[in-house]
């Protein structure tokens, strides 16, 4: 190729796929990623125009509740299947951007508010996608929490925060299933436009993680051209020909390296040959059963009062009511709409489960009354954040209605981002939250209702008592195209549980209609900053059911603050009445540590380690403590070091109390003894001002002795 070829394939042809060049096949980009939206019309990158017929699954929203990687392992290889037949070779996904605020209107694309959840099924899904011949884009690469501003703000984050929290999961994705792309976001992080990042795209990305992919932009999220393909940005979508004319005066120029551009070329070519047009069919009814089956995995029982749910053959007369009834919400707007291939209706799959004992929309003196209600289409959508977290008015009047008219009264929610409940929770029965679950959803809240199948899902994310009480109220969306991450890594239940903070639920609360036993909690250390973890699981109830075993790890152990508690593995298990089983967890040293800022690196400070296996974040059912020698750090004395820090210092502490106490007489010595208190005073000063101050006293340390600890320090031990 020549210059101005290479250059051109490192944009679009056209809105959705690259250019052939050479011996360079053109391939296809196309939303998802609960779905193919494959457009061969007018093109658009925020759903407004038509696209072909596919399997609208269950959006993230809800693969996030069923806290199951099967469940997005499965629904990503049918959506393979599906691309495939539409002549796709890159499906646009899996979003893993971290829930940092309810109001994010793009949160029903996003999997939880905690990283080690969204990673892990992030991951199967992208192992499963390209296991199907399809090539993945996680997304959006990095610090994409809201939709206000997002072409423009910049998110303000420290180091320790991005490591800890918004950097995980695309790291697990990116070390454990090696996705063909990722997509770097439209916002900047710390005043750098994400798509020019070099320290994102390149050190951390592809120097520490060993990503060797191609990076794309999101749609037209490039600012500066050159900068971007020099900080590691391969290939700009859709396709924009100036910028390619850039690419070539800068290398004539002497500005751009063409050894930069033959590194992406080489990138993008490798895209394109090894995720070639594998012709495939889909069975339309098949994939729907499918979809109906996961749908059912996601649900989240959040109340049951009386064991209202499931439905009995007693209840003789059931009051369907509610906008969302006969015509469900069932996805998000925007780029992930998918245009499906048929949609159920709750209240018609309702009727074929309960017959004429359904009697439509009067729930006066009903034996049960369902209300079918939550967010509409333009309530939340890619483009724009939410305003608050309440249902619409007429919605909570029309709950508040039905409760004071019908025997019982169940509430169905169909929302992409966490609604309030307050003003009308007390006064139902049961609550089934059932986020957004795709085109098959009407079909699965009717099983779960009816107890065809028994609810599992479990909260990913915390539903507040109040916007108010949620750790980024202060801090989102920002202000004059800036948004400071003022809560550090506080965020969702991390914050809720160490501050105290009462929630109406928790994460990874979820109820079903069986009950569980934990017990014979076993925790052993395997190193200096591993351990191995086993617990038994009982079904302690009356029919099959599943249980999602949660393991979190509290520690005050380190230099830094800590949650009071985070998730650092789960599995989910199925087990039939009266039967037991033993899940076994191995800790490596992520599950332990912390991002030290000083050193660069992640660290597992020397500490107790309280393992928890919790009912959700809120509730711990069992736990037990280890000791963890982890790694102990001698850090390297300066005469800037604090006095504490000298004083702390493994090796050299105890050098400098001698030297101290033997240049002090009897006198000091018994005056410093009686104030103790005075020690905390100085240890925040520097050495050399501590010094300082005691000349005066009397009590001189050799600079002789200074020199000597402070080399003493800088000795490995």
């Amino acid at each position: 190729m020549n210059l101005q070829d290479k250059a051109s394939l490192l944009s679009g042809r056209d809105f959705w796929s690259t250019k052939p060049v050479g011996e360079v096949p053109s391939a296809v980009l196309s939303d998802g990623p609960h779905g193919v939206r494959r457009q061969t019309g007018e093109a658009d990158h925020v759903g407004i125009h038509q696209s072909l017929p596919a399997t609208c699954f269950p959006p993230a929203v809800a693969v996030g509740s069923s806290w199951d990687p099967a469940v997005a392992g499965r629904l990503a290889a049918a959506v393979a299947v599906e691309a495939r037949a539409l002549d796709v070779q890159v499906n646009l996904g899996p979003g893993v951007n971290i829930k940092r605020s309810p109001l994010c209107g793009r949160n029903f694309e996003y999997y939880s508010e905690d990283p080690l959840l969204t990673g892990v099924l992030a991951t199967a899904h992208v192992k499963a996608l390209q296991a199907g011949g399809v090539g993945a884009s996680v997304k959006h690469f990095a610090a994409n929490n809201q939709e206000t501003g997002r072409m423009r703000v910049s998110a303000e984050i420290d180091e320790r925060t991005l490591r800890e929290i918004y950097l995980p999961a695309f790291e697990r994705v990116v070390k454990q299933a090696r996705p063909a792309t990722v997509m770097a976001a439209y916002n900047k992080v710390n005043g750098v436009y994400a798509s020019q990042h070099p320290w994102l795209l390149t050190r951390v990305l592809r120097e520490e993680w060993g990503f060797d992919g191609v990076v794309v932009s999101d749609w037209g999220a490039v600012n500066d051209r050159v900068a971007a393909l020099k900080a590691g940005l391969d290939l700009e979508m859709p396709g924009n020909p100036a910028n390619d004319a850039k690419i070539v005066q800068a290398v004539r120029d002497g500005e751009l390296d063409e050894a930069v551009v033959d590194r992406s070329v080489s990138r993008v070519r490798a895209m394109a040959h090894s995720w070639l047009p594998q012709p495939a069919a889909f069975d339309v009814d098949a994939h729907h059963a499918l979809a109906r089956e996961l749908a059912a995995e996601c649900a989240v029982l959040l109340k049951n009062n009386s064991d209202t749910l499931p439905i009995r053959a007693e209840v003789r007369t059931i009051a369907v009511l509610g906008p969302f009834a006969a015509e469900p919400r069932f996805q998000g707007g925007g780029s992930s709409h998918i245009t499906p291939t048929r949609v159920d209706s709750p209240l018609e799959e309702i009727r074929r489960l309960a017959g004429d004992r359904v009697i439509t929309a009067d729930p006066e003196n009903a034996d049960l009354a369902i209300v079918f209600t939550g967010l509409a289409d333009a309530d939340e959508s890619e483009g724009y954040d939410r305003a608050g977290i309440e249902l619409p008015a007429d919605q909570v009047e029309l709950i508040r209605a039905t409760a004071a008219a019908a025997r019982r009264t169940v509430v169905v929610l169909s929302n992409g981002g966490v609604v309030s409940l307050e003003g009308w929770h007390d006064e139902v029965d049961a609550i089934l939250e059932g986020w957004l679950l795709g085109q098959a959803g009407g079909g699965a809240l009717a099983d779960l209702l009816f107890g065809v199948t028994a609810p599992s899902g479990r909260l990913a994310e915390t539903i507040p008592m109040r916007l108010q009480d949620t750790a980024a109220y202060l801090n989102f969306p920002g202000e004059q195209d800036v948004v400071r991450y003022g809560e550090g890594v506080m965020v969702g239940y991390r914050y809720h549980e160490t501050a105290g903070r009462p929630v109406r639920y928790p994460f990874g609360h979820g109820l079903t209609y069986t009950t569980f036993a934990v017990s014979d909690l076993t925790v052993q250390a395997t190193g200096d900053d591993s351990a191995r973890v086993s617990v038994t699981v009982a079904n302690t109830g009356e029919r099959y059911g599943k249980h999602v075993v949660q393991l979190y790890v509290a520690t005050q152990a380190g230099p830094v603050r800590r949650p009071v508690r985070e998730l650092r593995a789960f599995a989910k298990v199925g087990l039939e009445p009266g039967r037991s089983t033993t899940v076994t967890f191995d800790l490596d040293a992520r599950a332990f540590a912390y991002w030290d800022i000083k050193e660069d690196r992640w660290l597992v400070a020397p500490g107790d380690y309280t393992v928890q296996i919790g009912e959700n974040a809120s509730a711990v059912v069992v736990e037990d403590t280890i000791e963890l020698a982890g790694e102990l750090i001698a850090k390297e004395l300066t005469m800037d070091s604090s006095v504490g820090e000298w004083l702390g210092h493994p090796q050299v502490g105890p050098v400098l109390m001698r030297h101290i106490a033997a240049t002090m007489t009897e006198e000091q010595q018994a005056a410093a003894a009686e104030h103790q208190d005075l020690l905390k005073m100085i240890e925040s000063l520097p050495m050399h001002q501590f010094l300082s101050f005691l000349s005066p006293l009397g009590v001189r340390l050799p600079d002789e002795a200074v020199r000597e600890m402070i080399e003493l320090s800088r000795t490995p031990q």
